[in-house]
């Protein structure tokens, strides 16, 4: 699955507001982002793929 760009930056904007107003500390942002990279690394990335695929499909209707 190839994530979009619009996806991306909507996370990204998530991830910021969260650091800026709710209190996110860098070193939580910095295990999120491990914990993403090695949850990718293991079997189930392919269902996460699938998951996210079909949430974003039901939200736009695809």
């Amino acid at each position: 699955m190839s994530v979009s760009i619009p996806l991306v930056v909507l996370v990204g904007a998530l991830v910021f507001i969260a650091w800026r107003y709710l209190g996110l500390r860098l070193w939580h942002a910095i295990a999120a982002l491990v914990f993403g990279f090695l949850l990718a690394a293991t079997t189930l990335a392919p269902d996460i793929s699938r998951v996210i695929r079909a949430v974003v499909g039901w939200i736009t209707g695809h």
